[in-house]
């Protein structure tokens, strides 16, 4: 007997769902038939942690219509499958994840983490969203649309823009997130809430912009995700739960994480902090793990191919001593329950997604295959489903607008006439003090020059939005190249991303710039005069539409080139930060909380680019 149809259920819409429910009820029942029937050795219920030995899932469809023993679902099948050898857990989700970070469009980024167990991704979508916010949810729901087997549910960006000083690409606020949500099932609240200093402040001008996306979330019934930051006295952690932001994925300690989640805050784990935060935890005795989560966050495709997706996130919690029930738990249910969608993913359960990670050794958690939408899509990390090819419009690909050849000009700083020596602003990595740096530097030609003794070079936030390529341009202490005649560029810059480009010369800065106005976004890497190393991102300037193998060849070839450069840094920066080829730069240009003094795209309130996130005031550059 062959299924009748069932509706599409490619995204999710209230009147399909019924249907499909409707018709799953059916089939629990063995009333029609299912599509296919999956046997396993063992499978794991995540609701009680507890093993079911001999079990099969009754597929119709993309969903779950029967869990049970072996032979006992009434019902007949189109087929069935026998993995005695093999154990079944719920298909990985990501809580929190920019998959913008792997730098490949969404159907690509598919066919890299489903054979590593991720079938579903809450797309922290603020990265695209300041690119192009009219398109953002197009852009998210388009390879699903297109067959993909990733479920994608995307949270629309607070951040954007990031600030009230930043500008181009997108808007968002109470109307824009009202209709996100109407939209689709897929929308599953708010991204990430990073500007807190306009949380809390009625005063700052993001106030009312973000107050009114958090009013339109709670209206729909969304979770209203969080970036606690710097958060770690009580009385902030305590007004941070006050505001209704759900989780924190920016605790390091694990006396912060411990303190969040003893007031109701969600705590999404990145592995970064995993080494100390899990071990205390399990030493302090922690019995309920619902409410914390492992969390990617950011991860490029080269990374994602060397450690893992989100089986690395849980493969790294059983090395540190949790149970591998718990950690798998921390990476199906509690974020699924986390984000309101256990209709739909997060456990292995009638009306879910038949999305199974079949697993050879659970406590190595060695992936075996992987099924998506009850079909087989991997063997081993080989992905064997289907990758739609989409041929992205306009909108996704022409978003570096410069409408102009950059020249050397654009990146000088002017001197005060008669001056041999000006005071100067400098920032470096991952400045978040109250005040800027300053130093005094030469005057050669009418330009305050750079000092590579004391590892001062320049750096530069140049729009691709309005066409102009206005320039902010300002000294940058402790992280660039020392060669002569050498820049790096890129239009990937948290979170405005527009271009960034820091260099040892003014000429080599501008050239960087317009490779990357030739290629539509990337990494550009100019050495000694000469552009050894482009890699593309052309869609928004920030992914790139292919297979990951061929960009991670690309980046290695860019690593390779930046291996010949001779990098500056500072004796007191972290190892984790900037171990050699300094791409963690892309982090460097973040205006959320905790920053103070940052460097923008020039704007009307603050003309030359310098300006305190916190409390909107501007300073020169050189005085």
């Amino acid at each position: 007997m062959t299924p009748a149809r069932l509706p599409d259920d490619l995204l999710i819409d209230a009147a399909s769902e019924v249907s499909i429910r409707q018709e799953l009820t059916l089939v629990a029942l063995g009333r029609r038939p299912a599509d296919r029937v999956l046997r396993v050795g063992r499978l794991l219920d995540v609701h009680t942690r507890s093993w079911m030995e001999d079990a099969e899932v009754v597929i119709r469809g993309r969903r779950i219509a029967y869990v049970g023993p072996a032979g006992s679902w009434p019902g007949e099948a189109g087929g069935r499958v026998h993995e005695p050898d093999l154990a079944a857990v719920p298909g990985f989700g990501e809580v929190h994840k920019h998959i913008e970070s792997s730098h490949l469009t969404p159907e690509w980024e598919a066919a890299l983490v489903l054979p590593r167990g991720n079938t579903w991704t809450c797309e922290a979508s603020h990265e695209f969203s300041n690119v192009d916010g009219p398109h953002n949810l197009e852009f998210w729901l388009t390879a699903r649309r297109q067959g993909s087997p990733l479920k994608i549910f995307p949270l629309p960006g607070s951040a954007v823009p990031p600030t009230a000083y930043e500008w181009g690409g997108g808007w968002f606020g109470h109307d824009e997130q009202q209709g996100f949500l109407r939209e689709s099932l897929m929308v599953a609240g708010l991204d990430e809430v990073m500007d807190w200093p306009a949380v809390w402040n009625p005063e700052n001008p993001s106030y009312k912009r973000l107050w009114g996306m958090i009013q339109a979330t709670f209206a729909q019934r969304g979770v209203v995700e969080g970036h606690g930051a710097g958060l770690r006295e009580l009385p902030e952690i305590n007004a941070f739960a006050a505001a209704g932001l759900a989780s924190d994925h920016e605790a390091w300690s694990p006396e912060e994480v411990w303190e969040k989640l003893r007031h109701g805050i969600f705590t999404e784990i990145r592995p970064y902090s995993m080494d100390q935060v899990i071990p205390w935890l399990l030493d302090k005795g922690l019995a309920d793990w619902s409410q914390v989560a492992f969390t990617t966050d950011d991860r490029s495709a080269s990374d994602t191919i060397r450690l893992g997706a989100t089986d690395h996130n849980a493969r790294t919690a059983i090395r540190l001593g949790l149970a591998p029930e718990t950690a798998i738990q921390c990476v199906t249910l509690n974020p699924a329950r986390h984000m309101r969608l256990t209709p739909w993913v997060g456990s292995l359960a009638p009306g879910r997604f038949a999305d199974v990670v079949l697993l050879r050794d659970v406590a190595a958690l060695e992936i075996a295959k992987v099924w998506a939408d009850g079909q087989p899509v991997s063997e081993g990390t080989r992905y064997t489903g289907p990758v739609p090819r989409i041929a992205w419009p306009e909108w996704a690909t022409r978003t570096v607008n410069i409408r102009r050849e950059m020249t050397a000009e654009d990146f000088r700083i002017a001197a005060t006439p008669g001056r041999a020596a000006m005071q100067a602003a400098l920032l470096r990595p991952f400045h978040w003090n109250d005040g800027f740096i300053t130093m005094e530097l030469p005057v050669a030609d009418g330009a305050v020059q750079r000092d590579a003794a004391r590892h001062v070079t320049k750096f530069a936030i140049v729009d691709r939005f309005s066409g102009e390529g206005r320039t902010a341009r300002m000294f940058w202490l402790g992280c660039g190249p020392a060669t002569p005649g050498t820049a790096l560029a890129c239009s990937v810059a948290h979170d405005k991303h527009n271009i960034w480009v820091v260099g040892s010369c003014d000429e080599a800065m501008a050239k960087a710039v317009n490779a990357l106005r030739e290629t539509g976004g990337g990494w550009a890497l100019v050495r000694e005069g000469a552009l050894v190393a482009t890699v593309r991102y052309e869609v928004g300037g920030l992914m790139s539409c292919r297979p990951a193998e061929a960009l991670n060849a690309e980046m290695q070839h860019l690593y390779d080139e930046g291996a010949k450069v001779e990098w500056m840094y500072e004796p007191t920066f972290h190892p984790r930060w900037f171990p050699g080829f300094p791409e963690r730069l892309i982090f460097a240009t973040l205006t959320c909380a905790p920053w103070r003094w940052v460097l923008v795209a020039p704007c009307e309130q603050a003309p030359l680019g310098f300006v305190n996130v916190q409390t909107g005031e501007t300073h020169p550059v050189v005085w």
